[in-house]
């Protein structure tokens, strides 16, 4: 590959985003997961921090001096106005994380990233994926996961109806089936992705 190919790689909770990660880092690409990165931003000393403290107060940082990310979600899922402004003092913060390891890497490169579009990273990326699901086989798997279900149905609601996801997206997935199915969608798209990445 001649050049560094960047991917975006987005979709709503329990849609199969990340296990779509998963087989395009298994196919040798370079994949970069948001939450990981705001992670690293919350630990003690993090960048994320103080941005915390000073939104929400506080009581949302643990005894060790980083974010409990557990009262975060809980707080900025029940609170529309929270949930933005903590956004956006956080996505920068994700997005130059992201750059410092772009510089680093050749080849494909996919982030991972709930909010990609929504944040506006789409301009960023010579290519964005969408894997999408409908409302209630998501908030099934999600409960399947452990989450109960007016925690999961918050999430649903303020995540959308993915069609800003599908409007900003080149290509959608469709993750309504059987894991075969996603896997052959998924297996023609690293085709399609080492085929642009090589043209570069």
């Amino acid at each position: 590959m001649s050049r560094l190919f960047r991917v975006g790689l987005t979709g709503g909770l329990a849609g199969g985003k990340s296990t779509v990660a998963g087989w395009l880092r298994d196919a040798g690409f370079t994949v970069i997961d948001a939450d990981r990165l705001v992670a690293d931003l919350y630990r003690p000393g993090g960048e994320g921090v103080e941005a915390v403290r000073s939104l929400l107060g506080p009581e949302m940082i643990d005894p060790e001096g980083g974010v409990d990310r557990a009262k975060v979600a809980a707080r900025v899922f029940a609170d529309h106005e929270a949930r933005r402004n903590l956004e956006k003092a956080v996505h920068p913060m994700v997005r130059r994380r992201f750059e410092e390891i772009v510089e680093r890497s050749e080849g494909v490169v996919v982030l991972e990233a709930t909010l990609l579009i929504e944040a506006g990273y789409g301009p960023l990326f010579d290519f964005v994926v969408t894997v999408e699901a409908d409302a209630e086989a998501r908030l099934r798997r999600a409960m399947a996961r452990g989450m109960d279900e007016a925690s999961a149905r918050a999430r649903l609601v303020a995540q959308g109806d993915g069609e800003e996801r599908k409007n900003g997206a080149h290509r959608v997935i469709d993750n309504c089936r059987d894991l075969s199915d996603l896997r052959r969608q998924v297996d023609e798209l690293i085709e399609e992705l080492s085929r642009m990445a090589a043209m570069e």
